[in-house]
Formats: structure tokens, C-alpha cells, sequence
């Protein structure tokens, strides 16, 4: 079995591996996640980057209406997607602000330990799954 580390990005890095008695929030959780939503934040921000020069670049003005409706669709749609993400990224920036602040990886709502491997699935998550399960429930009875 070989020690070389698969590249950490959001979606492939390793599972922090617990050592017995280590406490909650450790300085080593503490690093890997910061890690985790540095790397994520950063591939965000690349995304942003290459959307503006894509639109720059192939913004065109056809003269066949299809074909401008076509590109106005494209864009339109790699717009709402950087949204989605620019949104994203305020959710990191919030979570290493809450990592600096000592408060990162407990529930907001009941402040239990939200767990290891539910933030490193949701490195944003801010409820235990108890509590986010109890208001998705809300939210369908209500929605």
C-alpha cells in the first residue's frame, strides 16, 4: 500500500483519520477542514475567473437570432450557476470564520457536535443531522 496522499480538492481529499482520545476539534481537524474549505473556496474562485473570460471572449453579436438566442441561453445559465457558487462561497468564508472563532462543527441549532465525517461530506453544514432533519420536516409540512 503506498503513502502518497491523493490531491486534496473539496471533493477528493483524506478522511482525516481519528486517533483514539483525540479530542473534538482538534488543532488537526481544525487544519484539515480549514484545508477542505480553503481548496474549495479557491476552485470556486477559479470558476468565477474562467466564466468572466469565457463571456468575454465568445461574447458575440450573430446575426442569425438562433444563434444569439442559443449563446444569451449558455450564458444565462453559467450565470445562474456562478450565483449558485458566489453563494457557495459566502457559505465557506462564513465556515473558516467559525473555524477561527472556535465555534466550527457545532450544531447551531442544539450545539452538539455536528461530526467528522458529516462536515467532511458538507464542509458547510451548521446543524447536527438530528436538527436539519427535524427542520426539512418542518419545511414540507409547511411548504
Amino acid at each position: 500500500m503506498s503513502n502518497v496522499k491523493a490531491p486534496e480538492t473539496p471533493f477528493s481529499f483524506a478522511p482525516y483519520d481519528l486517533v483514539e482520545g483525540e479530542e473534538y476539534m482538534s488543532p488537526g481537524q481544525v487544519a484539515h477542514f480549514r484545508r477542505i474549505l480553503q481548496n474549495w473556496k479557491s476552485e470556486l474562485m477559479v470558476e468565477v475567473d474562467r466564466t468572466v473570460h469565457h463571456m468575454k471572449d465568445e461574447a458575440a453579436n450573430f446575426p442569425d437570432p438562433n444563434d444569439r438566442a442559443t449563446q444569451e441561453s449558455e450564458f444565462s445559465l453559467e450565470l445562474r450557476t456562478r450565483d449558485r457558487e458566489r453563494k457557495l462561497i459566502k457559505k465557506i468564508e462564513e465556515a473558516l470564520e467559525n473555524l477561527e472563532r472556535g465555534e466550527y462543527g457545532y450544531c447551531e441549532t442544539c450545539g452538539v457536535e455536528i461530526g467528522l465525517r458529516r462536515l467532511e461530506a458538507r464542509p458547510t453544514a451548521t446543524q447536527c443531522i438530528d436538527c436539519k432533519t427535524l427542520d426539512e420536516i418542518r419545511e414540507r409540512q409547511l411548504g
